[in-house]
């Protein structure tokens, strides 16, 4: 087995929870497992074209995002906005949560969920969104305010 192989194997044994978890709020519980498989397996059968430029992680997460969205585009052709448009949370376990991150701009909502639902860190969300990591703090910083104070409103209400 070579190197990426080896890499994506370890890869898929530590984080296939936190791929079905991030991805589950786009296809589904169930289906984001088919999603997870895929998306490895395409990983695997394409592992010579990473180039190494990031992180291996970053780079299944696009494939994974690809696949969920049923596009065949390339990673630079990823409709990012189309992911941010998927609902996150599932609105009947904290209706008010969902409808705070639904409020957010749809930049920023995809931040979110990548930071806290699929559990990236800073340096693959500035990969896998092509921006800077300080761009993803900020970005995070404001939609924590922007959660709060509306959490905090609805609490008030």
């Amino acid at each position: 087995m070579d190197d990426r192989a080896q890499a994506l194997e370890d890869l898929y044994r530590s984080r296939y929870a936190s791929f079905q978890r991030g991805l589950a709020p786009i296809v589904g519980l169930e289906p984001a497992r088919d999603v997870v498989q895929e998306a490895f397996a395409r990983a695997f059968r394409e592992r010579r074209k990473y180039r190494g430029e990031g992180t291996l992680e970053a780079w299944v997460w696009r494939i994974a995002f690809r696949v969920a969205l049923g596009s065949r585009r390339g990673p630079r052709d990823l409709d990012l906005d189309a992911v941010a448009e998927v609902g996150h949370l599932r609105e009947e376990r904290d209706p008010e949560l969902a409808a705070a991150i639904g409020a957010l701009p749809p930049r920023r909502r995809l931040i979110v969920f990548l930071r806290y639902y699929a559990d990236l860190p800073y340096r693959d969300i500035a990969e896998v969104l092509g921006i800077s990591e300080g761009t993803v703090a900020a970005s995070l910083a404001q939609a924590r305010a922007a959660l709060l104070k509306s959490l905090v409103e609805e609490e008030v209400r």
